[in-house]
């Protein structure tokens, strides 16, 4: 992401793009949090204990869309070039591992060693162990991984720990927070990353304040909830936040933190693209490669056309998104969960917010697999595929009724002649191959009405036919005769 300069600017961050302005009130503010801003230019974001010593924790509350993970590369290279940090421990969902690595490739303007810790346990230990030579070591990890192998990370010693998506430590007592409060208290600097602290009530804060700076609601949960909290309804289990001590809660909790919201980002394009690439599991990427052979095979018993190539093209399409289909019974069977994974990652997070989103899909049998999942999750939504009735009282209810927080909609059936405002978050679980349909469905959030930036997520596996067809897409080719090209120049099409 990349946007005007701030006027004025004589701490630029070390990045390769010039920053947005918040990005920038972002980095700064950090960076007095920190102590590393030049004394000529500490502002109000610099805020030094009396003591001297700059805190060691930063909230970075940015919505999505906005640049956390840009914002955090450049509070990273300042550390590194004002001598404070050697390691940096990156936690986050499964889904975004891959985000932290195309990131720090893309902006870091400095030098770094970045793994991502991946496999069995004993890979992800033997990779940490011999991370070496580098001025900076980033390891990125998930949450799971974090506490089971919290001995190994204590051990390697970061500097800087980040805590992506940081509501996913929201509980205080699960196993994930608990590790995650124990490394913080390690380290010299921590950051978390979240749209909001404050999910789906106001006690979430503590745990993720225990782990980034520990002093400002303290180590007790209990002495926490009893300042801030009345316990009310049945058998006294419901907190519910005195207002009496609202805005001392609100004051402590942005004394570290940094907000920044889409609809305050004036700078902002109108639109902005988030490509999140998913990995298949290896049994699925094994049916998938298996799936390339034989469709390259069976062009070659033909004539090769747009239409053959397109219908083989569509069972690998299918594929990516988690389901193929048996020739012989006509049954749907679902192969890999890594795009649904990816997309209760981006739900968690849109809801952090308290956010409305738009998954659109192109297949049936992911539809269906969507909406179980938000059912599951007692998420109310409105659906338009293929068969439903009602069109206008389902997008009535999505732009009307606070209740009902996600939109699904099939890109063939519901990309045209509906107006879906109320999001402004738009993830696109799969895409079919035309140009009109794509078009017309991203413009259902950006229209008359919205007043927000857009933000559009792409769930793309990696080194898949997802690729080529957003490649298409995005640089308005025509695919099939990019794939005919591809087949008489001797490629493999689907490869």
């Amino acid at each position: 992401m990349a946007g005007r300069k701030e006027k004025g600017t004589d701490f630029p961050m070390p990045i390769r793009a010039v920053p947005y302005r918040h990005q920038m009130e972002a980095f700064r503010f950090a960076c007095g949090l920190f102590g590393i801003l030049p004394e000529g230019i500490r502002e109000s974001g610099s805020r030094d204990e009396p003591s001297g010593q700059p805190r060691a924790g930063c909230a970075l509350l940015m919505e999505m869309g906005t640049g956390k993970t840009l914002t955090t590369i450049g509070i990273t290279g300042a550390l590194v070039n004002a001598g404070r940090i050697r390691r940096v421990l990156v936690v986050a969902p499964l889904s975004i591992l891959g985000v932290w690595e195309e990131e720090f490739q893309k902006f870091a303007d400095f030098p770094y060693c970045l793994v991502v810790l991946s496999g069995n346990g004993s890979r992800k230990r033997d990779t940490l162990r011999h991370m070496a030579g580098a001025a900076l070591q980033v390891a990125v990890v998930n949450y799971e991984s974090a506490w089971r192998m919290e001995k190994d990370l204590g051990a390697w010693r970061p500097d800087l720990i980040v805590a992506d998506e940081g509501h996913k430590i929201k509980t205080h007592n699960i196993s994930a927070s608990r590790a995650m409060h124990r490394l913080g208290a390690k380290a010299g600097y921590r950051l978390l990353l979240t749209g909001t602290v404050i999910t789906n009530k106001a006690v979430d804060v503590f745990s993720q304040y225990k782990f980034v700076n520990p002093a400002i609601f303290g180590q007790s949960f209990y002495a926490f909830r009893g300042r801030y909290f009345d316990m009310v309804g049945y058998g006294n289990h419901t907190p519910v936040l005195k207002k009496s001590m609202e805005a001392e809660l609100m004051e402590r909790m942005h004394s570290i933190a940094f907000r920044a919201t889409k609809a305050e980002c004036l700078d902002l394009p109108e639109m902005t693209d988030i490509l999140r690439q998913v990995e298949l599991e290896p049994a699925a990427l094994q049916i998938y490669r298996g799936l390339v052979k034989e469709s390259y095979a069976e062009l070659s018993g033909g004539e090769v056309t747009a239409t053959n190539i397109l219908t083989r093209l569509l069972r690998l399409s299918q594929l990516t998104g988690g389901f193929i289909g048996n020739d012989e019974t006509s049954a749907v069977e679902q192969v890999s969960c890594a795009k649904l994974s990816a997309l209760k990652d981006i739900l968690d997070g849109i809801m952090a917010e308290g956010k409305k989103l738009v998954i659109i899909a192109r297949f049936v049998p992911e539809i269906k697999a969507i909406c179980r999942l938000l059912e599951n999750r007692k998420l109310r939504y409105s659906c338009i595929a293929g068969g439903v009735r009602d069109r206008e009282a389902h997008v009535a209810a999505f732009q009307n009724e606070p209740e009902v927080m996600v939109f699904v909609g099939q890109i063939a059936t519901a990309g045209l002649g509906i107006t879906l405002t109320a999001a402004s978050t738009m993830v696109f679980y799969s895409l079919d191959y035309s140009m009109s349909n794509f078009e017309q469905a991203k413009a259902r959030i950006h229209r008359v009405g919205q007043r927000m930036p857009c933000t559009y997520l792409y769930l793309v596996a990696r080194g898949t036919v997802d690729e080529k067809v957003l490649s298409a897409l995005g640089d308005k080719a025509d695919l099939a005769r990019t794939l005919v090209d591809d087949y008489r120049s001797g490629r493999n099409p689907f490869a």
